[in-house]
């Protein structure tokens, strides 16, 4: 994986001592907290509800033990024991004292990691595939690319104060496991017909308060232009993003405003004197960063059946079908340890658990982890012939719940419990979802579905393109939840159709249950609810879950004047 250079030590040591001088001025009152908050926000640092809140940059999703371990650290001294992994690959600690935040700063230094661009409106942590450089379907390893896209973009004298917030996901598989068509730029390697290396870019994806998916302004861009090509975009989307107001201040805006083709012209026109220029990449610069990116000394293996050598374990098989994903190497696996046991909120890690998750990187993957969007931590280089070791370990410490890509693996952000800008709490509706459908058995049954929550419409919890989308509302000081099917991401992405009325947070669990059975009443064989959903449309779930009142404590039922 990466390692800081010279250049990074320098500049992360600079932004702190920085940053330590103006937490000083804002405690002196020498700051007010007007001219504080850009300050803050360019250090990852929010005011949240009850506690700041730092978000930490974990680029393109990979983590070093040692990295990890510092988290378990920073949890234990200045948080409240845990910390939450996010959709966007970093992590988050919910309750840190402002004084203290340099510290954890200069803490987080000291194992090359900060929490530079992880707010403001600036270009984000770029995102990536969680399986990158072991997928069986991986045409290239994105990882070198990120990265590259990682150090042109921080600090970047001109990019620094765009219109709104820009975030970047690239994929190198043929399966995208990146979501790259609901970001602002995503990019898929492809191959040419003379079977060079290039990028699709597509952009103007994105979510919140407009879903949109993203568009494909070049089909085939060598590689050698993957920075010329992105500030070319990005000098257009500074120049004609609006900025006087920031819910129409994204890229997809602009595009929707002037058409795909109209900004593709704009594109190309900008990038007429930069194709060319100082920023074109180079053989020998990108195989500078890609010889960071070295397979780890693997064993010349042969694929085991582990599930046959433990045939009497319904348990291990299950957690194996579930959470075991394939290697390119013979012999090897990646494994997915589960942040969403039922009573835990989902992507929260206690300080003991991640201790736990490095020392078992350490011991079982080459000390390497990584983070996925959907809130998880994977291993991707374990042994096959160790699967049922690793899974006994995991199981003892929680990490071992066989729900991936199951009901329970739900996706959720912090919500109302946390987040000054949410309208509703979600954890407790993802809690009440899971506790109503802990059965592993019934969610085998049931099969392969998305649920994704979010506390507002800024989609934080990447409702719209769940399988079931859940989205926390305001209505006259209440909190209620609107719900959509047939969303989905990777390959096939779907913005998902809003079914009518919202609900009150009791009857959430029941409308779940109601949307499953007509799913399991109408869908072909092998078909998924995202694609069942899709096929049918909104009418005949609709009809089912309206058909009757859903009843709760109070003895409100739902009615047709209730929609949000």
């Amino acid at each position: 994986m990466y390692q800081y250079d010279q250049y990074d030590h320098l500049i992360v040591r600079e932004r702190i001592a920085q940053y330590r001088d103006q937490v000083r001025r804002r405690l002196a009152d020498e700051l007010t907290e007007a001219e504080f908050v850009p300050l803050r926000l360019q250090n990852g640092l929010y005011m949240q509800r009850h506690a700041y809140m730092l978000r930490i940059a974990v680029p393109y999703g990979l983590l070093a033990s040692k990295q990890m371990r510092m988290f378990a650290h920073i949890a234990r001294k200045y948080d409240r024991g845990y910390g939450h992994f996010t959709t966007r690959q970093n992590i988050q600690f919910n309750w840190v004292e402002l004084e203290q935040t340099p510290d954890i700063l200069t803490e987080l230094a000291s194992v090359e990691m900060h929490a530079i661009q992880t707010s403001g409106n600036c270009i984000r942590n770029t995102t990536s595939d969680p399986y990158a450089g072991v997928a069986a379907d991986e045409i290239i390893d994105p990882r070198p690319y990120a990265e590259v896209l990682r150090q042109w973009s921080t600090f970047h004298p001109e990019f620094i104060a765009l219109p709104r917030k820009f975030k970047v996901a690239i994929n190198g598989a043929v399966e995208d496991r990146a979501a790259i068509a609901v970001h602002d730029i995503g990019l898929t390697v492809v191959r040419n017909d003379a079977g060079e290396i290039g990028f699709k870019f597509m952009a103007g994806g994105g979510m919140g308060r407009t879903p949109i998916l993203g568009s494909v302004i070049r089909d085939f861009l060598p590689w050698q232009h993957l920075l010329t090509y992105t500030e070319a975009v990005m000098r257009v989307y500074n120049t004609h993003g609006r900025r006087d107001n920031k819910y129409k201040a994204r890229i997809k805006i602009l595009l929707k405003a002037i058409g795909v083709e109209e900004f593709t012209r704009q594109v190309e026109a900008e990038w007429v004197d930069l194709k060319d220029g100082p920023e074109t990449l180079t053989t020998e610069e990108m195989q500078r960063v890609i010889d960071y990116f070295q397979p780890p000394a693997y064993k010349q293996l042969d694929d085991s059946d582990v599930v046959a050598a433990q045939a009497d374990n319904k348990a291990f098989a299950n957690w194996v079908n579930r959470n075991i994903k394939p290697h390119k190497r013979p012999g090897y696996a990646a494994v997915v340890l589960s942040l969403k046991k039922t009573g835990v909120p989902p992507g929260d890690a206690t300080a003991e658990q991640m201790d736990f998750m490095a020392d078992l990187a350490d011991r079982y993957s080459f000390g390497e982890l990584r983070v996925t969007h959907e809130q998880n931590i994977v291993l991707a280089d374990v042994e096959q012939s160790r699967l049922f070791a690793l899974w006994q370990e995991a199981k003892a410490h929680g990490l071992a719940t066989p729900n991936i890509g199951l009901l329970t693996d739900m996706i959720c952000c912090p919500g109302g419990d946390f987040c000054s800008l949410a309208n509703a709490k979600s954890l407790p509706i993802a809690a009440a979802i899971a506790e109503r459908f802990d059965d592993i058995d019934y969610q085998h049954d049931i099969g392969e579905i998305e649920l994704n929550i979010s506390g507002c419409i800024n989609a934080c919890g990447h409702h719209h393109v769940g399988s079931i989308g859940v989205l926390g509302v305001d209505k006259d000081g209440s909190e209620w939840y609107q719900v959509s099917i047939g969303g989905s991401q990777g390959n096939h992405s779907a913005i998902g159709k809003i079914i009518g009325p919202s609900f009150s947070a009791l009857q959430m669990p029941e409308v779940i249950g109601r949307l499953l059975q007509v799913y399991v009443r109408e869908r072909f064989e092998d078909e998924s609810f995202a694609a069942c959903a899709q096929r049918l449309g909104v009418a005949p779930f609709k009809e089912f879950v309206y058909a009757t009142p859903i009843t709760e404590k109070g003895g409100r039922l739902v009615g047709e004047d209730e929609y949000v």
